[in-house]
Order: C-alpha cells, then structure tokens, then sequence
C-alpha cells in the first residue's frame, strides 16, 4: 500500500500503517483526529466503517468509475455524491483494496466563518453534523476524490488523548443495516444522530 503522507519523518503526522488496517479499527481510530481542507474544519467525532466484502459497500460489486479511488492508496479521499445532492467524503483504508470509512461528522474547530457562509446558517453544531453538510462546510466537490489526506488541501492530525467511543449501527442503509460499525465521539452536540447509551472505551 502507497503511503499518504507527505513526510514519514514528521511525528506529528498519523501512522500510515492505521491506513492499512481493518476499516472499523480506521473508523474508530479517527474519532478524535483534527481534519481540515484549506484550512477549514474540526475534530471527528463520527464515522463509519465500509469492507469491501460488506454488501453496504460502493466497493462489494467490484470496481467502477465511480468508486475508482477505493480501490486506490489507502489515505487517499474517495469522494462521491449521495442521492444526486450532497458530497460525502471518505478515507480510503484496508490491508485489501475497497474499503473506507464515511466521515460522517466534525466539531467545527478552524474556518468557521467560512463554513457559516458556505452552509447560510449559524448554528455551529449543525455546520458539520452529517456527511453532506460536513463537504458543505468544508468545500468538499469530486475535485478532491483521489487526493491524498497527508498533503495539502487536506491535513490530518492525530488526536493527542483518550477519547470515550459510542458504537452503533450504521445510518441510512438497506443492506447489512446492524452491523455496528458506526462510531462516535461520546456525549458530543456535534454528531448526525445520537448513538445508543452503550458506549465502548
């Protein structure tokens, strides 16, 4: 697997080798983490996990046009439009290819000016609470598929402490609608939905 990063020798920068895992390790691995696109963004605190052999996937029937960047370096965004309306950004991840994980939500941390612009509102815990409003305030377009998260628009930077982790089913989905492989930041005002009231540490 290719590494995203743009220097391995910075140690501020997260391990490649947390790219390169299981997508639900990935997942749960980026709550916590800081994700900016231009500078704009916050802390994830919700993601979710898709295997390529999970029927939920874009990835189960194989490669396509359009999920082409799941099948590409892990690290890299793999970028696509739900329902013809919004953009949903992912991270492509798995010691195979066609896995990601669903950057579902962010609690707005930097450009939150901008993000109130982009999205006409002011409710900071709603600027980013949901995929499609997160691409929104972050100005993320299929401009970005393919790009890799270790190199400028994108930076991501690695949580400095232990964070409490929700779990739960995934959202909106018809097929394998129970896997748990939904997770959260627990007790934010700044997730989609809220999860359940068991909560993994």
């Amino acid at each position: 697997m290719t590494s995203f990063l743009a220097d391995s020798s910075d140690p501020s920068a997260p391990d490649v080798k947390l790219f390169t895992r299981h997508p639900a390790e990935v997942a749960r691995e980026l709550i916590g983490m800081i994700l900016t696109v231009d500078g704009v963004g916050g802390r994830v605190v919700e993601t979710e996990a898709y295997h390529h052999e999970d029927p939920a996937s874009h990835a189960y029937n194989g490669q396509t046009a359009r999920n082409g960047a799941m099948f590409g370096p892990v690290g890299h965004a793999y970028v696509y439009r739900s329902y013809g309306l919004h953009w949903c950004l992912n991270i492509v991840c798995g010691d195979t290819p066609g896995s990601a994980v669903l950057i579902r939500a962010l609690e707005p941390t930097a450009g939150i000016e901008l993000m109130r612009e982009r999205r006409g509102m002011e409710a900071l815990r709603l600027l980013c609470a949901g995929p499609g409003r997160l691409c929104q305030a972050l100005g993320v377009t299929l401009a970005h598929d393919g790009l890799p998260l270790g190199a400028a628009p994108f930076a991501l930077e690695p949580s400095l402490q232990d964070w409490e982790i929700a779990v739960g089913p995934r959202i909106g989905l018809t097929k394998a609608i129970q896997t748990p492989w939904r997770y959260g930041l627990a007790g934010s005002k700044f997730l989609s939905r809220p999860f359940p009231k068991v909560v993994a540490s």
